[in-house]
């Protein structure tokens, strides 16, 4: 009979069992965040979430399960914010105008970076033109103290 080079678990290669921990860590880690699925009911679809989030992001990153979760919650949160300031209203039926009022929030951080990004290049140009006119001003010193 051929023998076969079967190693014993206590024979393998330290790889080899490290490999197979990590396996071992990788299976522990998607049966608890499954749990997570289970334990907790997430407001909306993650499949349309990470479909979403995808659009922006390039084609080789992946996303982590706590990411997808965390999205999903923090969506949710949004959600009950504007939905918050919608019934503040006293109408009985939302229309659009309650929604715009009440995503004007986030809407006007939106306009808010947009005008910090205009205002500091409105500066830079600023600081150019003062550069220019200390130099003008130099060579009008220089030209005084010639004479």
């Amino acid at each position: 009979m051929a023998e076969t080079k079967e190693t014993k678990p206590e024979e393998k290669p330290k790889e080899e069992a490290k490999e197979e921990q990590k396996e071992e860590k990788l299976q522990e880690q998607e049966e608890s965040d499954d749990d997570i699925d289970v334990k907790e009911k997430l407001a909306f679809p993650t499949a349309a979430v990470v479909r979403v989030m995808k659009r922006k992001l390039d084609k080789e990153k992946m996303i982590r399960k706590e990411v997808k979760v965390a999205m999903n919650k923090w969506l949710e949160k949004m959600c009950l914010s504007v939905a918050r300031q919608m019934n503040k209203f006293p109408y009985v039926v939302m229309h659009l105008n309650e929604f715009k009022e009440g995503i004007r929030v986030y809407e006007d951080l939106e306009n808010f970076d947009k005008e910090k990004d205009r205002i500091l290049a409105h500066l830079d140009a600023m600081k150019k033109d003062i550069q220019r006119l200390e130099r003008d001003l130099g060579k009008v010193e220089e030209d005084i103290l010639q004479e």
